[in-house]
């Protein structure tokens, strides 16, 4: 089997931690990557679930700002402030 190398640009403290738990279970992350592309090409899709961040959602963000107005209220109340 003929091999190539693939460059992908990757934040490093990412990189590092997968290598330390990759070194943990005896794998490479060479060995990781390869893992994963059987598994594309074996199932015919990403072998786990990928989907939208719900922290970003605007359900989510619209409970955020409440939380905080809420706070803040509070912060005012026991300084003494008037709303």
């Amino acid at each position: 089997m003929k091999t190539v190398s693939v460059t992908m640009k990757i934040d490093s403290e990412l990189k590092a931690q997968a290598e330390v738990l990759c070194e943990q279970m005896g794998l490479t992350l060479s060995t990781v990557y390869t893992m994963l592309l059987k598994a594309i090409v074996r199932t015919g899709s990403i072998p786990f679930e990928i989907r939208e961040d719900s922290f970003y959602s605007e359900a989510n963000q619209r409970h955020l700002r409440a939380a905080i107005q809420r706070l803040e209220t509070c912060e005012g109340k026991v300084r003494g402030e008037k709303e």
